[in-house]
C-alpha cells in the first residue's frame, strides 16, 4: 500500500512513542522501581498507574474539546509530547543508590501524562491523514511498525545493560535516554507534515464555549448510540489490554521469582513480543478488511481471555515465551482496531472531542486494572490469583461489544 507523506508521517510517532510504552511502562521502570530498597514491592507500581490515568481522564475530554477548534491541536500535540519526552529524560537522573523512589515516581506520572495526553491529539490526526476506507490499515501499520521499531532502541538499551551488569542501574538510565531521544527525533515528521484538515472555526470565549459543547455532547450522547455503546465496551476490555502492558513485568517476576527469571531473559520476552506484533498488527488489518473491524476485535477481546488464563497457570520459564506469543498476536490488532473503528463512526469535525471521551474511558478503566491487581496480590498474597481478577474485564466487554449490530463496520 502506496503511503502518502502526512500517511508516513504519521506513523513514524508510533514509532517514536511506542519506544517509551516498550520501555519505559512496560520493561526498564519496573525493574528499577524494584530495585529501590525502601519499596514493599514491585506490585505497588500498579497504583501508581492508576494515579496517572486518573490526571490524564480528568484532562482529555477538556484539552480534546478546546483542540477541535482551528489550528489548536497541533499546539496541544506538542506541548504533551515534550513534557513526556523531557519527563522520560528526568528518569534517567534518578538513581536507586538515593531512595528518592517518590521522585522516581513523580518523574513516571508526568511522563505517562505527556504520553497519553499527545495520544488524544494523535489519534485525532488519523481522521485528518487519511480516509474512512483507508483508517484500519494506517492505524494497524502505526502499531505495527511502532512495534518492530521500537525494537532498536529497546535492543541497544538491552545491550548496554547486559554488559555493564543487570543488576546495575547505570544500564536502565541509559536506557531511559535512550528512549527520550528517539521518541522526540521521531516526533519531527509529524510536527512538520501533518496538518488538522477537520475543524471548527474559531469563535469568541473558546474555553466557554468549548465546556458547554462538552456538555451538549455528553447529554445527547444516545443520539450517537453506536459510538456510546462501543465505548462502554472499550472501558472494559482495553482495561485489561493495558493492564497486562503495564503489569506483565511484575506479574511474572512475582510469580515465578528472581531466581527462576532473570532479569535479561525477561526483558528478552518483552522483545520477542515485540517482534510477533509486527506481522500480527499488519494480518489484523488485512483480515479486517475481509471480515470487518468488529469481527478482528472479537478475535482480539478472546485471544485475551486466553491468555490471561493461560497465564494462572504458568510455572516454568518457556511458559512465559509462550504466553508472550499469544498476547503479541493480538496487542497490536486490538489497539489499532480500536482506535480506527472509532475514527470511522464520530463526526470527523468534533474528532478531538470525541477522542477526548475516547481516552476519557480508556483512561478511567485503566485505573482499575493496575490497581485490581496490586489490591488481589495484597489481600491473598498470591500474585497468580490477580490475573484471573481481570477476566471479567474482558467478558464484560466482548458482551456489550456483540451488542452492536453486525452491519457496522
Amino acid at each position: 500500500m502506496r503511503l502518502s507523506k502526512e500517511e508516513r508521517s504519521w506513523i513514524l510517532y508510533d514509532c517514536g512513542n511506542s519506544a517509551y510504552s516498550m520501555a519505559v511502562t512496560t520493561a526498564l521502570l519496573p525493574i528499577v522501581f524494584g530495585m529501590f530498597t525502601n519499596v514493599n514491592s514491585s506490585m505497588d507500581l500498579g497504583y501508581f498507574n492508576s494515579i496517572a490515568s486518573i490526571l490524564i481522564a480528568i484532562l482529555s475530554p477538556i484539552l480534546g474539546t478546546i483542540a477541535d477548534y482551528k489550528d489548536k491541536k497541533k499546539r496541544f500535540f506538542v506541548f504533551f509530547a515534550l513534557i513526556g519526552v523531557l519527563a522520560t529524560l528526568s528518569l534517567a537522573f534518578v538513581a536507586p543508590s538515593s531512595g528518592q523512589w517518590q521522585l522516581l515516581v513523580g518523574f513516571y506520572i508526568l511522563s505517562a501524562v505527556g504520553f497519553a495526553g499527545a495520544n488524544i491529539f494523535y489519534d485525532s490526526f488519523l481522521v485528518d491523514v487519511t480516509d474512512d476506507e483507508r483508517m484500519d490499515k494506517i492505524s494497524t501499520r502505526g502499531f505495527a511498525f511502532g512495534y518492530i521499531t521500537s525494537v532498536i532502541p529497546f535492543g541497544i538499551s538491552l545491550l548496554l545493560i547486559f554488559f555493564m551488569g543487570m543488576d546495575k542501574a547505570i544500564g536502565y538510565q541509559i536506557g531511559f535516554i535512550i528512549t527520550a531521544l528517539w521518541w522526540g527525533l521521531l516526533t519531527v515528521p509529524m510536527i512538520k507534515d501533518v496538518k488538522q484538515r477537520h475543524y471548527l472555526e474559531p469563535e469568541p470565549r473558546p474555553i466557554v464555549n468549548s465546556f458547554i459543547r462538552l456538555g451538549s455532547t455528553f447529554k445527547n450522547i444516545r443520539q450517537h448510540k453506536v459510538v456510546f455503546v462501543f465505548l462502554l465496551a472499550y472501558f472494559f476490555y482495553i482495561d485489561g489490554v493495558d493492564t497486562i502492558i503495564k503489569m506483565v513485568v511484575p506479574y511474572a517476576t512475582s510469580v515465578l521469582g528472581a531466581d527462576a527469571l532473570d532479569t535479561f531473559t525477561l526483558l528478552g520476552i518483552l522483545l520477542v513480543i515485540q517482534i510477533i506484533a509486527f506481522p500480527c498488527a499488519i494480518i489484523y488489518g488485512n483480515l479486517a478488511k475481509k471480515y470487518s473491524t468488529r469481527a478482528m476485535i472479537i478475535v482480539g477481546i478472546i485471544t485475551y481471555i486466553i491468555s490471561c488464563i493461560a497465564a494462572f497457570f504458568i510455572s516454568s520459564v518457556w511458559h512465559i515465551f509462550v504466553l508472550g506469543a499469544l498476547v503479541g498476536s493480538a496487542q497490536g490488532g486490538i489497539q489499532a482496531l480500536s482506535r480506527s473503528y472509532f475514527a470511522k463512526i464520530i463526526p470527523k469535525e468534533n474528532s478531538n472531542e470525541f477522542f477526548g471521551f475516547f481516552n476519557i474511558f480508556g483512561k478511567f478503566a485503566a485505573i482499575v486494572g493496575p490497581a485490581l491487581m496490586s489490591l488481589t496480590t495484597t489481600l491473598t498474597g498470591n500474585a497468580n490469583l490477580s490475573i484471573i481478577a481481570i477476566i471479567p474485564l474482558f467478558i464484560i466487554g466482548l458482551c456489550i461489544f456483540m451488542t452492536i449490530p453486525k452491519q457496522q463496520l
